[in-house]
């Protein structure tokens, strides 16, 4: 739980903050363990906001922890302790109320005795990816936290800077998309109806693609509201479906990865992150039976997700990576299986990993460029020639009444 508090610490200064107990005897406990003479305390209550998240905890960005680690192993090579190093850390994220809580949390863990794992385990202020605290968790016990702190920060940082690049090439074709179908819209709703009372004294029978733009423009502004609330609803209740039921989330996973181009990239991209990961599991000393099943856990696809997950049970029981992958009914990229299983034999898993994640991140940033090549002028001339069409229709019965 979080209580808020208000109090004085020992250098006679104001303070409005909050802290993380079991219990609000714990809470008042670790406020007398750092000197802290509250005069207020009481359990945080959740917002309107925090209600409609189901969850209270913070889920923090890639870009945040992939900070909060490169600045957190700079410290540790520095020689500076882990207690010592998190409270200067704390003092850059004064405006970050939840970060800043977070470390103060790890950091009063620490105080009393426990290792940096179970600080980061028994918190309950921000998510943390369950591959980062197993990786901590070997590493502190090798005494390589500060090289792993690092591997984990590119990582992180990779996978931030990935994301950025995907939004970023899509934003265009989805700013066309969108403008286009609003003005689609907006000439069958409101242009075509104004222009329809021409030809209602017409003797004339109407050409077939005016007919049809005409009967699209009263189906579009008789039924406008119902439309956008079906939209409204289907996008909801989609959202919802994918977030509550596995079976449906499944589906539709299954199906992208079957879709023409679009499968192909969701299946490099996701064997490329969980190659890399497992790649820096093995290096930083994770058994390997432990590092498919984490590594299996950070995919997005649930296809691919229990793929790996059921994978990792097969290598558990004894059977290689490669052979549990080719038995499996899902079929992946074969050379991800051969590359696998030829690391299996010469004992070389972790510089395959490394090399195939580095060739899929590759692979992928060529297939999107080229993508992206051919999207943007294929949606230049949607735009184009479905306003024209609309446009030709109306203009057709004014040209025959000209020629007559």
């Amino acid at each position: 739980m979080i209580f808020k508090y208000k109090g004085i610490n020992s250098e006679g200064k104001n303070l409005s903050d909050k802290v993380e107990a079991l219990t609000l005897a714990e809470a008042k406990s670790k406020l007398k363990a750092q000197n802290i003479i509250y005069k207020s305390i009481k359990e945080d209550s959740a917002s309107f906001f925090d209600n409609l998240e189901f969850s209270r905890k913070y889920k923090i960005s890639s870009k945040e922890l992939s900070s909060l680690s490169r600045e957190l192993s700079m410290y540790i090579r520095s020689g500076i302790t882990i207690v010592s190093a998190l409270k200067i850390i704390q003092s850059h994220y004064e405006k970050n109320k939840k970060i800043k809580l977070f470390l103060t949390t790890v950091s009063t863990h620490l105080d009393e005795g426990k290792d940096f794992y179970t600080a980061l385990d028994m918190q309950s202020v921000v998510i943390l990816p369950e591959f980062f605290k197993h990786s901590i968790k070997v590493s502190e016990n090798g005494g390589l936290l500060d090289e792993v702190l690092m591997e984990l920060s590119r990582f992180l940082k990779e996978q931030d800077r990935i994301n950025k690049e995907i939004k970023s090439a899509f934003a265009y074709p989805s700013f066309m998309i969108i403008i286009s179908l609003l003005m689609i819209s907006f000439m069958l709703s409101f242009v075509v109806p104004q222009i329809t009372g021409i030809f209602e004294n017409m003797d004339q029978a109407l050409p077939t693609p005016t007919i049809f733009v005409i009967a699209m423009g009263d189906f579009f502004n008789n039924n406008f509201t119902t439309i956008l609330a079906i939209i409204f609803i289907s996008v909801v209740s989609f959202s919802v479906m994918m977030k509550k039921s596995y079976s449906f989330a499944y589906g539709v996973h299954k199906i992208l990865l079957k879709l023409p181009l679009f499968g192909e990239i969701i299946e490099k991209s996701e064997l490329a992150r969980f190659s890399y990961i497992a790649a820096l599991l093995t290096r930083s000393g994770v058994p390997f039976v432990h590092t498919v099943n984490l590594s299996a856990n950070i995919l997005n696809n649930l296809v691919l997700k229990e793929l790996f997950v059921n994978a990792s049970k097969e290598v558990v029981e004894g059977k290689l990576l490669s052979k549990a992958l080719n038995a499996s009914k899902v079929q992946i990229d074969y050379a991800f299986i051969q590359s696998i299983a030829l690391g299996e034999e010469t004992s070389e898993v972790e510089n395959v990993l490394t090399n195939m994640s580095e060739l899929y991140f590759e692979e992928n940033r060529d297939k999107i460029s080229t993508l992206l090549t051919l999207l943007e002028p294929a949606l230049m001339l949607f735009v184009g020639a479905s306003i024209g069409f609309i446009v030709a229709a109306m203009l057709l019965p004014i040209f025959s009444m000209s020629i007559n």
